[in-house]
């Protein structure tokens, strides 16, 4: 092997890069053990705490927990005083460990990062073939990790500033409206809406029957099933119609025929109705997503979008970087002449389509 013409400084650089990301590998099984076991809760609710107090509190074995705990703190995850050695878990750590209604609880990224390497299998043949992966087929509970990544989100944006964010849609919400939620995977997004405007009627539709039943059960458990129902139905065929809303979360790039999708749902809404599209943050070229969001979109979609795509009719497979330029045009090939974005976070473009 040649060394001519490396730069030292680059390549200690690159190597020092590769250390923060293998430690980043690694900690995804050292997070969800922490979490399943209910370490995060357990520290963040008794205050700091020694190896031995904490397994008594948690009820696990000391010595694996302290092995875990000096992860945790070489990590940065948690804090650690040698003088009482004690470990703690800081306010800003909590909003990402510990309580599941921060807008950056991030626990649903270490699933999704898990179900990603367990799908390797079937997208490693899916490169050689360019066949796809069905949404259904995926490995691990993909669906349950997709939903609960996307939830802080939608807890934290979807009624308060995306919906206020549509011209006129919150009025009809208030007052009573028929809403469509297209692929609505758990049906957090769908539950959410229900509780804030029990005025209004939500079906939310999935082609994945799995999901469909846990959004049922989502929708008992949260006490909105009078107005919330849970359908199978595919976005280009679903049987509804005359809707004031239709929503779609995250799910469109994943769609096989989403120019399909497009024209389905426009026939499906009232005259003046409204459709909103949530769609990851990305631009319309590869340089301009170069990135730590783009970066981990496209593995996302290396590994779950663009199979689920290809496993459908068309398989247009837009992908999650799809850029706001591609999703207008793939909107307005279904009839909408009016796309604007309505407004937008460090992850999410939400747009909003008229007729």
């Amino acid at each position: 092997m040649t060394t001519t013409n490396i730069d030292e400084g680059k390549l200690n650089a690159f190597i020092g890069q590769m250390l923060s990301d293998l430690g980043g590998a690694s900690s995804i099984a050292m997070v969800r053990l922490g979490d399943t076991l209910g370490l995060y809760r357990a520290i963040h609710a008794n205050g700091p705490m020694t190896s031995t107090e904490l397994a008594r509190a948690a009820k696990v074995d000391e010595r694996y927990l302290r092995e875990w705990l000096s992860h945790q703190a070489a990590s940065n995850y948690l804090s650690y005083d040698s003088a009482t050695a004690k470990f703690a878990m800081p306010p800003e750590q909590a909003m990402v460990f510990a309580n599941e209604e921060s807008p950056v609880y991030m626990m649903g990224g270490f699933d999704l990062m898990a179900a990603m390497l367990d799908n390797q299998p079937k997208v490693q043949a899916a490169f050689k073939s360019g066949a796809g992966v069905a949404w259904g087929d995926q490995a691990g509970c993909m669906f349950c990790a997709v939903a609960r990544f996307f939830r802080p989100g939608y807890h934290n944006n979807l009624v308060s500033s995306w919906l206020p964010a549509l011209d006129g849609v919150v009025k009809k919400l208030e007052a009573g409206a028929r809403v469509a939620d297209i692929g609505c995977g758990h049906g957090w997004s769908t539950v959410l809406m229900a509780k804030a405007f029990p005025k209004s009627e939500f079906i939310g539709y999935d082609f994945h029957p799995d999901s469909i039943r846990d959004a049922t059960a989502h929708a008992r458990e949260h006490g909105v099933a009078a107005n919330a129902n849970f359908v199978v139905g595919l976005a280009k065929d679903y049987a509804g119609k005359d809707f004031d809303l239709v929503t779609c979360f995250d799910c469109l790039h994943d769609m096989g025929d989403p120019a399909g999708a497009a024209a389905h749902i426009r026939q499906s809404l009232k005259p003046d109705g409204t459709w909103m599209i949530v769609e990851p943050m990305a631009g319309d070229t590869l340089q301009q997503n170069l990135n730590p969001v783009g970066r981990l979109f496209y593995a996302g979609s290396t590994m779950i979008c663009v199979p689920t795509s290809r496993s459908q009719e068309v398989g247009a497979a837009l992908g999650a970087q799809a850029g706001e330029a591609k999703l207008r045009e793939t909107i307005q090939s279904g009839g909408f002449s009016k796309v604007r974005r309505a407004t937008e976070t460090p992850f999410n473009m939400i747009l909003e389509a008229r007729p």
